[in-house]
């Protein structure tokens, strides 16, 4: 039973207001309220009219009510009092006064009789005169127990529909996907799962990319969060040992959230460090290893020029993430959206408290990536412990990460091989994991202008190409010094 629905109820408030796209669920939900109490409930739409969903005590329904207006009046005048479902009315809220008076008539005589209306659409705004009257409500996203049992109901269905004996499925994939559909409505869930089931017959491990870029689609997500489909593993990532070591610790604490009893759930993390050093990569690889969606939000595309507007965007894009959990949000380059200034009218300011305040009321397992380029244009009550796990430093790579990073670039092209490591490690000091992929690419295109084997690169090819670019840790040496230097004892080496 749906605890909070049945609470405002008992409340016998006026007016209801439910958000949902599951009307479906909702009239059930409605109804087991209504039944208890012998309560007569009824239902609203433009196309049907006003129609019985109980049996018992009724109003007299002869009457044309199809018209928004024609509906309120007949509520007004009937002579018992009953639960009426409207479905889709928010749209007749700006297109005639009288309706609006018309609610708020039947609102003023509810200690006479006591009708309810509850209104069910996707997004619902009461008009101001009308807000004080009523209570909102959200429908409970069903159980792990309730998902598996729609997983076993599509399953069944999709057998006997293709004559099959069954759908075949192991229960790390179906751990999986009821982790992954958490948070979304009956019928949602539904289309998700025979969509799953459908394109072979069974419920995989391959099955889950899938799922969460058919529920992020689902959700109208698009705009400032984006979902990025592709995602990395750790043995893409040169170096950044103590980073994998701190995540592959915390990955379980975080995966099993609310079923461990674990008091205390990992937040998340701050990454800066020098561009090109692959806090982007790493950020990726975090989603990666843990087989969970990855959601950027990109921090610069937050701004809108209408007041307000910037701060609606985070907030519904912290909501949706929620709404995505279990997964990691990519917050990229965050001191685009909170650098500290007085030319935006203070808006940078309402961002930093919205994200605070999520940060640190949230109860949805959303694991944070944060990277940075320029930790000092961040705000003080952002860095400071407890908003974050840790805060690593991606330094320059050493050697053995540079050797690494050669090879995984190397293999990744297919590239055959004989080299001077030594020589090329020397060459290639100070360069960071991007500047190095771009010596690779170069020599390749260089073997192939020259007519050489496409196949093979040389110590001399790659040598040439590094010894023709200037790293950024010399082009803006003062700058990576600076932040090397401030590091050293305020972050954890990555």
């Amino acid at each position: 039973m749906n605890e909070d629905l049945k609470a405002v109820f008992d409340s016998r408030p006026p007016l209801v207001v439910l958000e949902s796209y599951d009307e479906k669920t909702a009239l059930d939900q409605i109804l087991e309220q209504g039944r208890p109490k012998r309560q007569s409930v009824y239902r609203w739409s433009v196309t049907d009219g006003l129609t019985r969903l109980t049996f018992g005590s009724q109003i007299n329904l002869n009457s044309s009510t199809t018209e928004p207006e024609n509906v309120l009046e007949h509520i007004k005048s009937a002579s018992k009092p009953g639960l009426f479902v409207l479905c889709d009315f928010h749209p007749y809220f700006k297109e005639n006064p009288k309706i609006i008076r018309l609610l708020k008539d039947i609102v003023l005589n509810h200690a006479a009789m006591a009708h309810c209306l509850v209104f069910v659409s996707h997004k619902i705004e009461l008009p101001p005169e009308l807000v004080r009257y009523s209570a909102r409500v959200e429908l409970i996203p069903p159980t792990d127990e309730e998902v598996m049992n729609i997983v076993r109901e599509e399953a069944t269905k999709w057998a006997s529909e293709q004559s099959a004996d069954r759908v075949k499925a192991d229960q790390k994939a179906l751990d999986m996907l009821v982790s992954n559909v958490r948070g979304l409505g009956h019928q949602e869930i539904r289309r998700l799962v025979r969509g799953a089931i459908a394109d072979d017959g069974a419920i995989t491990e391959d099955d889950i990319p899938v799922l969460n870029r058919a529920k992020f689609a689902l959700m109208d997500m698009e705009g400032v969060l984006s979902f990025e489909y592709r995602t990395a593993k750790f043995a893409q990532v040169g170096g950044l040992d103590n980073l994998k070591l701190w995540l592959k610790q915390r990955q379980q604490a975080f995966l099993k959230t609310g079923s461990n009893g674990a008091k205390d759930t990992p937040k998340g993390m701050l990454m800066l460090g020098v561009q090109g050093g692959g806090k982007s990569l790493a950020a990726k690889a975090v989603a990666g290893m843990w087989d969970l969606p990855l959601l950027r939000l990109d921090m610069g595309a937050l701004y809108n020029k209408y007041f307000g507007e910037t701060e609606r965007n985070l907030r519904e894009s912290l909501s949706l993430a929620d709404n995505m959990s279990p997964c990691v949000l990519w917050l990229d380059e965050i001191e685009k959206g909170l650098a500290q200034g007085g030319e935006d009218h203070g808006t940078s300011k309402r961002v930093l408290g919205t994200l605070l305040t999520w940060m640190s009321e949230r109860d949805k397992p959303v694991f944070i990536v944060a990277t940075s380029n320029d930790i000092s244009a961040l705000p003080a009550e952002l860095v400071r412990k407890g908003r974050f796990d840790e805060i690593f430093f991606v330094d320059l790579p050493g050697p053995q990460a540079r050797q690494k990073i050669f090879e995984i670039h190397l293999a990744k092209r297919g590239y055959r091989t004989d080299l001077d490591w030594t020589a090329l490690l020397r060459a290639s000091e100070g360069f960071t994991g991007a500047e190095i992929e771009q010596a690779v690419i170069a020599a390749g295109y260089s073997a192939g202008a020259d007519k050489h084997d496409v196949t093979f690169l040389s110590s001399e090819q790659l040598l040439a190409e590094l010894s023709v670019s200037v790293p950024l840790s010399q082009t803006m040496s003062e700058q990576v010094n600076a932040l090397r230097s401030w590091a050293q004892d305020r972050a954890v080496p990555a």
